[in-house]
């Protein structure tokens, strides 16, 4: 629906309702659909991976041997190929179901009146007629018209472009001059409240709103990731190296006259021997084994390839409250600009905080929780919200015929917009003197640890009913409000992790930069320089990059200028994290690399967020830091599996060919010889990795990829040639022997080869994981006896003696054993990796 007629909708009643009848309507739901369309989307997902144009080739290759009446090559070939679908299929649903069930966990909820009674529901789970209950920091699910409004403010620049929240009013008629607009009287999917509190009827939901109609226009995808990216350039590699030894092979079979059918069906199975099918399922599967992982480490995770990131990830940007601090924040005194105790300025805190609707900062809570004489008689006008560019919030307030605007925020700006301050019961003009003496009191107060807030008001005019932003004018200045915020005593061992890491912690807040200094010193974070948001806003891009390398402390930074610190750091090559629980914090959270976010934080920086820790606590990121790193080098291990023995092994079977009277190996025997294999490396994702490898971030580099392929394969294709030379001038073996014995030694060196791979050090000491152990011996042990069965002469093998058997056993320990000299060869010669 276009999102002009949905606006008209909006405006005249939620589906023809009124609204007493939508508030007190009884939802009633249907059968739950859910089901059904997972059941479809399965499905779906299944018979697209049977169009992977490869394997359609080698379905159209088994219906070509069936015609021509060969139905046992017909018959291995469906089956192999379909069991290679079915692995892959049925491992990677599993990992995603996995992960699917970790997203649930921390997934976004709405407070809706169901059964009689409030209780939270799934964003994805509501429907038109769902009365919804909004407050601060609420993500909106669906285009709602509103019920009720307390003070409620909405972000809604995602439809209107709109930085600045808009005021919503709950009226079930609009004057004409508004027709035209967004209606005030309406809530859009997208948009969150900043500050107030309504309630608000469902009317449409997914693609039937607003933003929904637009959703095409609005779509963008992100940038891709560097793990996206190494994919990508590893994918391109393979299928350059495929299309060249498949077209050299059947050049090759062609000159020599060998039936057309045979070469085409070798060449195939070789184009299926190259490429790494199991690819996806191997990310899948070993991302999902990450994040559950991570899981029992106190860490979900929303986006899987976010885990790479996080592994590769070497700055990481935080703020101070709750993640360096104990977030346990305590009102300690209430002071006048001379430093004396002032109860009128914590009564005029208390006002503030007690009617600003919008969410209740751990500060206001320590001021709610102190109380205040003398506060009682006040009714609320009017407030103007927090918002995070003025750093404060006003509220309109009226006792026994006056009215007056109470002021609190950053105590910097509350100073620079008051004309005089109050002593006891007078007003003195706040001049450079004393704003000279403010700001060297506020200095000392951030030395020893203290938070400050500045407290001003206003008397205004009896009939003034609203509070406006050109209020906050010619203030009088009422005192500090100081807390204390003790650091977290397991913060200075978070950071001596994530340094051991190579994680450097850069502090973005705020708070000034004397409380800063006072945090980062208790809890022993390097110091290096500080940036304020008025020297940020005063340096080029350029010149602010240049700045942060020596930076650690970022401080009185706005929302726009925390993006922008994040932005250098990225255009200067670090991988960046940053940690965010408030409504201000989502654009920073989209901005970096990993956006990190709590339990506890506010949907909208949930939302953006692509993990969430459920402890605020920077030893379980640290974890998770070291759980990214695992995951990614598992990874890997297959991709180098993939650009080494695999490569070897199907560059000798396309070098076989220029020597051989016969093929190398049959194309059912090389299906059989890659599905077993597939199966070996299974394991994979479970396997244990080295604490070197964890020790620093690593990222995708292909050029270190294609040198491991260059000179490890040819160690595997030099031992494959010796097998051919065994068994042809040795042994002198016919053609099924021929196949079998290849066949035995092809996968006995691909499989146990990756337990040379799978560590920079020695294979001995580092000890691969029971399953992957098992499985890798077992593929072996299955390939040797197979000729022997039944099934082993449906694929055309032979029983091998016992002196072939011997000798290929040789071959492949020795095989091994200079794989593991190569490989430390040419880590010496790359020791970043």
């Amino acid at each position: 629906m276009p999102p002009d007629r949905v606006f008209d909708e909006l405006k005249s009643g939620p589906n023809g309702l009124s609204t007493d009848e939508a508030a007190g309507r009884l939802t009633i739901h249907g059968p739950n659909r859910i089901d059904e369309k997972r059941r479809d989307r399965l499905i779906v997902d299944l018979l697209n991976r049977f169009r992977n144009p490869l394997v359609l080739v080698l379905l159209l290759a088994a219906a070509i041997a069936g015609s021509m009446g060969d139905a046992a090559s017909f018959a291995i070939i469906a089956t192999v190929v379909t069991l290679s679908v079915l692995l892959d299929f049925v491992q990677e649903r599993r990992a995603q179901s996995a992960a699917d069930k970790l997203r649930d966990r921390v997934a976004i909820t709405s407070n809706a009146i169901r059964d009689g009674r409030l209780q939270p529901v799934q964003a994805a789970m509501l429907v038109p007629g769902d009365v919804l209950s909004l407050c601060a920091g609420d993500l909106i699910p669906a285009d709602c018209r509103l019920l009720s409004a307390n003070n409620i403010f909405v972000n809604q620049a995602l439809l209107t472009g709109e930085s600045y929240p808009a005021a919503k009013l709950a009226q079930s008629a609009l004057p004409e001059t508004a027709q035209s607009t967004v209606p005030q009287n309406a809530v859009f999917m997208g948009s969150s409240v900043v500050s107030g509190t309504a309630t608000a009827v469902v009317v449409r939901t997914g693609r039937r709103t607003a933003l929904g109609g637009i959703a095409g226009s609005l779509r963008k995808e992100p940038p891709p990731t560097a793990f996206a990216l190494g994919l990508h350039d590893f994918s391109v590699l393979i299928v350059r190296l495929t299309l060249l030894l498949v077209l050299f092979v059947l050049l090759i079979n062609l000159l020599f006259h060998r039936p057309p059918l045979e070469s085409f069906m070798f060449a195939l199975a070789l184009a299926v021997g190259l490429t790494p099918e199991l690819l996806p399922m191997i990310v899948s599967v070993t991302l999902a084994h990450g994040a559950l992982r991570m899981a029992e480490r106190r860490v979900i995770v929303k986006r899987l390839s976010a885990i790479h990131d996080l592994g590769s990830m070497d700055v990481l940007c935080s703020d101070k409250t709750g993640t360096l601090t104990e977030a346990d924040i305590a009102l300690v005194r209430t002071v006048d600009l001379g430093g004396a105790d002032c109860p009128e300025a914590q009564q005029a805190a208390w006002l503030n905080s007690n009617f600003e609707t919008g969410i209740k900062s751990p500060l206001d809570e320590a001021i709610l929780k102190a109380g205040a004489a003398g506060a009682e008689g006040w009714t609320k006008i009017d407030e103007v919200p927090f918002d995070f560019e003025r750093r404060r919030v006003s509220v309109l307030a009226e006792r026994t015929g006056t009215r007056r605007l109470f002021v609190k925020g950053a105590p910097e700006d509350i100073l620079e917009l008051s004309a005089s301050f109050a002593r006891g019961a007078n007003e003195l003009p706040l001049d450079e003197r004393a704003l000279d003496d403010a700001r060297a009191r506020l200095a000392e107060y951030g030395r020893h640890g203290y938070r400050v807030l500045g407290i001003a008001w206003k008397t205004v005019a009896a009939d003034c009913a609203h509070a406006h932003l050109t209020d906050e004018s010619a203030l009088v200045f009422a005192g500090f409000a100081l807390f204390l915020d003790p650091p977290k005593e397991s913060a200075a061992d978070a950071l001596n992790e994530l340094a051991a890491l190579h994680v450097a912690v850069k502090v973005i807040t705020g708070d000034n930069e004397h409380v800063t200094g006072h945090v980062c010193d208790a809890i022993g974070l390097d110091a290096g320089d500080t940036l304020t948001g008025a020297e940020i806003d005063g340096l080029s891009d350029e010149a602010l990059s240049a700045r942060m390398r020596n930076t650690n402390k970022f401080c009185r930074v706005t929302p726009a200028q925390k993006q922008r610190i994040i932005a250098g750091l990225r255009r200067a090559g670090h991988v960046v994290g940053y940690v965010g629980d408030g409504i201000n914090d989502a654009p920073s959270l989209h901005a970096a690399d990993v956006g990190l976010s709590v339990d506890s934080a506010v949907d909208v920086a949930k939302e953006a967020a692509s993990m969430i820790l459920l402890e605020n606590d920077l030893r379980v990121l640290a974890e998770g830091v070291r759980e990214g790193r695992r995951t990614f080098a598992n990874i890997r291990k297959y991709v180098m599996m993939g650009t080494s023995s695999n490569f070897g092994n199907m560059f000798s079977m396309a070098g076989g060919v220029l020597f051989l009277p016969f093929l190398p190996m049959l194309p059912v025997q090389i299906l059989l010889n890659n599905l077993l294999y597939d199966v070996s490396e299974i394991a994979i994702p479970m396997d244990e990795v080295d604490p070197d490898i964890v020790a620093a971030p690593r990222r995708w580099d292909i050029k270190f990829v294609r040198d491991f392929m260059l000179v490890l394969g040819p160690v595997s294709s030099l031992f494959d040639f010796v097998t051919f030379g065994l068994l042809l001038w040795l042994f002198h073996a016919s053609e099924p022997v021929f196949h079998t014995g290849w066949f035995v030694e092809s996968l006995a060196t691909q499989c146990l080869v990756i337990l040379v791979i799978r560590t920079r050090g020695s294979p001995l000491r580092s000890r691969p994981s029971r399953l992957l152990a098992g499985m890798s011996l077992g593929v072996v042990a299955v390939a040797t006896l197979l000729p022997y069965t039944l099934v082993g002469r449906w694929f055309g093998f032979a029983a091998l003696p016992p002196g072939l058997l011997l000798a290929l056993a040789g071959t492949t320990v020795l095989y091994l054993l200079l794989a593991q000299i190569v490989k430390r060869a040419f880590y010496r010669r790359h020791p970043a990796y």
